[in-house]
């Protein structure tokens, strides 16, 4: 009787908060990883300690130029919000980035990017700012250079570039095109330039990044269902459980059990942040990409990484890149786990839009292929791996998980 009376008072009291007993059961631990996986769990973006103007509204004003001016391109069409649109998820929606040519994997969102170490499928960049600056010079996608870049900084941004970071350097007469990264008549104009105008010209390009970078620190995920969902189940909230569908819900238990996508695509952005290969199909057999084993090499050897001259860190501040491993062979043909915030908005999928509906992603994790290059983490069938088992999802669990990833779509906030 005396169970019974607690149990009504429970229930009483849930109804005078306008609340019903939980619709759905959860374990003690289960309700933990709920917990974990909101939203607001991610807290605020990290500061980067090679980034002192990221805070800066000036520097904000100034990168959100930068981020819309086609004239950052070879043939003044294209600029950052080419490839990352406000109105598509700040990415483009293809299977590989269009620029001036066709790159070779997906666009990336940018929201939340501040809370991961490496940036790109894989990770030859290690701060925002630096990211920026890749695609500027990358030859299908802005193809510009850094000399041609800053002349233009120099005409039109002059007087917002002083206000951050501060008057120009002395750079000297500049030529109309060099840059270390272009082509080799560039590349030979670069080597004859004085090394004061060179040092010169990677400032203020590094500065250009950094102003980005504080654009892009504005954009973040807004709250989803799934949030309101976790929200309500950790409250025993029945009424608030009632925001997912019972298929939803059957696919939230799928995720967190014999789906194993927790395993890497856990915490409030649904990432583990680290590489990961799962036996994706390259699009050229012949040529498989190889990934994070090569992204790790240009990482390292980056003149604009965290260690290197133009960031505003002290070298113990920089201890992901320090102790980053260079030759790990994991590392072969692994790929950034991707955040699934917003993912059912974001198709096509993986590194090179490889497939174009989530229910193929989710088939291809139940079939479990082996690596064209490299070895999958995924066990095969007959094969058991230290730390998972093979996946095994029926065509109606694959249903279940799909509608449960539309239940992570949330808006994109842009704060002002």
């Amino acid at each position: 009787m005396a169970v019974l009376a607690a149990s009504l008072l429970t229930t009483l009291a849930a109804l005078a908060l306008d609340k019903l007993p939980p619709r759905d059961a959860w374990s003690p631990q289960q309700v933990a990883v709920l917990a974990s996986m909101r939203l607001k769990e991610a807290g605020s973006q990290p500061a980067d300690p090679s980034n002192a103007y990221e805070q800066k509204t000036e520097a904000v004003a100034l990168g959100r130029a930068l981020f819309n001016d086609t004239r950052l391109s070879r043939d003044g069409q294209v600029a950052c919000a080419s490839c990352h649109a406000a109105d598509q998820q700040f990415q483009d929606g293809r299977p590989r980035g269009q620029g001036i040519g066709t790159g070779q994997r997906r666009t990336m969102p940018v929201m939340g990017a501040a809370h991961s170490p490496f940036l790109f499928w894989d990770g030859r960049k290690d701060s925002l700012w630096s990211q920026a600056l890749g695609p500027l010079e990358d030859a299908q996608e802005h193809g510009g250079n850094r000399v041609r870049f800053v002349k233009l900084l120099q005409s039109h941004y002059s007087t917002q570039y002083q206000v951050v970071f501060g008057p120009l350097p002395p750079l000297g007469k500049l030529p109309d095109d060099a840059s270390p990264a272009g082509s080799e008549a560039e590349r030979a104009v670069w080597a004859a330039m004085a090394p004061a105008s060179r040092d010169g010209v990677n400032r203020v390009f590094a500065n250009m990044g950094k102003a980005i970078a504080a654009f892009e620190r504005t954009l973040s995920y807004g709250e989803s269902r799934f949030d309101r969902y976790a929200q309500a189940t950790v409250e025993a909230d029945g009424r608030g459980q009632e925001v997912l569908s019972s298929q939803e819900v059957r696919g939230l238990r799928l995720f967190l059990t014999k789906g194993q996508c927790v395993t890497c695509h856990n915490g409030p952005l649904l990432s583990d942040h680290a590489f990961h290969n799962t036996g994706v199909p390259p699009l050229d057999r012949t040529r498989p990409d190889r990934g994070r084993a090569e992204g790790v090499k240009k990482l390292l050897q980056d003149e604009f990484n965290c260690l290197g001259r133009y960031s505003d860190a002290r070298p113990e501040q920089c201890g992901e890149l320090q102790f980053v491993a260079g030759n790990d062979p994991a590392q072969l043909a692994a790929f950034r786990t991707p955040s699934l915030r917003n993912v059912e908005a974001r198709a096509p999928y993986m590194h090179a839009g490889q497939f174009a509906t989530l229910e193929q992603v989710l088939q291809h994790y139940a079939a479990s292929p082996r690596a064209v290059l490299g070895h999958s983490e995924l066990a095969q069938a007959g094969e058991r791996h230290a730390e998972r088992q093979a996946i095994r999802l029926s065509a109606s669990e694959i249903r279940d998980v799909a509608a449960f990833l539309g239940t992570l779509t949330g808006p994109v906030i842009q704060a002002k």
